[in-house]
């Protein structure tokens, strides 16, 4: 079906991030420091990543859409997203979810990065300058009632689970760990034996990213109860 879809000029694009953020279908990303549309069959032709757009480097033009297009996910380190994943899940792609904490009915929440899966996690980003990383469990945020605030506030989290989670990410965490400038991280894993599994890809990468980054290990039982917690440099 011919309809309008959306055009990056490259040549003008900054890599700013504005129209990530404004594009609700998930379609956009910044590979390499540029603003690619990777899904054109998910462009919704409504614009609104028109008018963020600081120098004008997106436009519309009316064509047949093309299908998601797998290769450039596949072949792009720094946004690199699983092969079976469709675009469109507000989670496949990084984007930003606040400078700031914002309100909930509740309580404040300190996401400021999508995605936060270790699957789904880009190599590189701002996310990740001169950041305190925070690598938990990701029954953790359930079994403590005060996770946002006491640890996922001023860091960047990853969230994984070796149990069901069949994939080893410990070279991936390394990567992360070697590539970018991180001043710490904090490890929050609960007391039950699966669980060590997420201690062990965490210190295979901070013994291998050949860095020295101080280290903090905390361990919570399944009440929500801190019963460990050990500072390491």
């Amino acid at each position: 079906m011919i309809r309008k879809i959306i055009n990056i000029d490259k040549n003008k694009c900054i890599g700013c991030g504005l129209c990530v953020s404004a594009c609700d279908e998930g379609a956009i990303v910044v590979v390499n420091g540029k603003a690619e549309l990777l899904c054109e069959d998910h462009c919704d032709g409504l614009g609104d990543c028109l008018p963020v757009c600081p120098v004008d480097a997106i436009l519309f033009e009316v064509k047949e859409p093309e299908v998601y297009k797998k290769t450039t996910v596949e072949t792009n380190t720094e946004n690199k997203q699983p092969e079976d994943l469709s675009c469109g899940c507000p989670a496949t792609f990084p984007k930003p979810a606040g400078n700031d904490s914002h309100e909930t009915a509740s309580k404040q929440t300190y996401i400021y990065y999508w995605p936060i899966q270790i699957k789904l996690m880009p190599i590189t980003g701002p996310r990740f300058y001169d950041a305190d990383l925070l690598f938990a469990a990701d029954c953790t945020a359930f079994a403590y009632g005060n996770f946002h605030e006491e640890f996922m506030k001023n860091r960047t989290t990853i969230i994984n689970c070796v149990k069901f989670d069949k994939s080893d990410y410990s070279e991936k965490l390394t990567t992360i760990l070697r590539t970018n400038r991180i001043k710490s991280m904090t490890l929050v894993r609960m007391n039950v034996p699966c669980c060590s599994g997420i201690e062990s890809v965490a210190k295979y990468a901070l013994k291998n990213c050949g860095k020295v980054i101080p280290y903090r290990a905390v361990v919570m039982s399944i009440d929500g109860r801190i019963i460990e917690s050990i500072q390491e440099e």
